[in-house]
């Protein structure tokens, strides 16, 4: 049942927001969103929401100053126009990538983004494939943690890719390879490597064995896609056959299509939480495969509404 459900989105992504509301069979709310004179954002919630069960779809992808302004603003004008319960939506979650001090003197701006959507009167979050899963423990409202696994697997699958392993692009990721690596039933492997900053990489060596093996390369986020070429070319230089990569959040910031057109990497797999738009969609040209995670948003927003628990999505 969706009956008192309402869904609003943003400029972040309007067009997953638009699957999510076509597999639901739900109108998109009705909300003015754009900037005043001055730049300033600008919102009006055209149509009631009073006693509703209220979805605010945003990915805070870039601009995400814009985006993520945009986003409180919008739940502050709902929670003064009486809905009843608010869930801020973020398929992508800006700002994750600051989750912990690894330097003196530097913010945690996860903790603070956290705070902010809380403050400006969100009464859940949902998301997919957080950077780090410590976030989940920044909020002090409720959050609920989608994983794309599912969906990119489904989609790999397609192409039948024979004598496959599962490369974590580096020691961090060990899990989420894991887990593609088990619903694939393929064997991992991973790249040791160490950060010079946080632009360049340097490949150390290869853990596991990947000569004459057809790689799947999975990791959360490619931004400006410098480590994920330079493991690329240590999988080529170690022998590995055609190189895929599975991607959630497609950030793709800077340099990141060129290195990606140019790299030894055959096709990579990305999700619909960010909208790469059509320009960069045609650079990549037949490189790139979009997965749309819409049927999954669509199936947590039933179950969040419903009182019913989303653990069953992750099976």
């Amino acid at each position: 049942m969706t009956d008192k459900m309402k869904i609003f989105a943003g400029n972040g992504n309007r067009l997953l927001a638009e699957k999510i509301c076509k597999d639901l069979k739900i109108k998109i709310g009705e909300a003015v969103i754009d900037r005043f004179s001055d730049g300033e954002v600008r919102v009006k919630i055209v149509e009631n929401v009073r006693g509703e069960d209220v979805f605010v779809i945003q990915s805070t992808s870039a601009p995400a100053n814009e985006h993520i302004m945009e986003l409180l603003i919008m739940i502050d004008a709902l929670k003064r126009a009486s809905a009843s319960r608010i869930t801020a939506v973020l398929p992508y979650f800006g700002y994750a990538r600051q989750d912990r001090k690894d330097q003196p003197r530097v913010p945690i701006t996860a903790k603070l983004v956290a705070n902010l959507l809380s403050r400006a009167g969100a009464d859940r979050v949902l998301t997919i494939d957080l950077h780090a899963d410590q976030i989940q423990g920044f909020f002090d409202i409720p959050l609920d943690h989608l994983y794309a696994v599912n969906d990119l697997t489904a989609h790999i699958k397609k192409f039948n890719i024979e004598n496959l392993v599962v490369v974590s692009p580096d020691v961090g990721g060990i899990k989420r390879a894991r887990t593609f690596a088990k619903k694939l039933n393929a064997d991992l492997a991973i790249v040791d490597k160490r950060r010079i900053d946080d632009k360049k990489i340097e490949v150390m060596n290869i853990m596991g064995e990947v000569r004459g093996r057809n790689v799947v390369m999975v990791d959360d986020i490619v931004a400006t896609a410098g480590s994920l070429t330079e493991a690329s070319q240590a999988l080529k230089n170690a022998g590995a056959c055609d190189i895929y990569v599975a991607i959630t959040h497609g950030v793709l910031a800077g340099p990141a299509v060129e290195k990606i057109r140019l790299s030894a990497i055959k096709k990579i797999f990305l999700t619909d939480t960010i909208h790469i738009g059509n320009e960069k969609a045609d650079k990549l040209g037949d490189k790139l495969e979009i997965v749309s995670v819409s049927e999954l948003f669509a199936d947590a927003f039933k179950r969040i509404h419903n009182e019913k628990s989303i653990s069953v999505l992750f099976q």
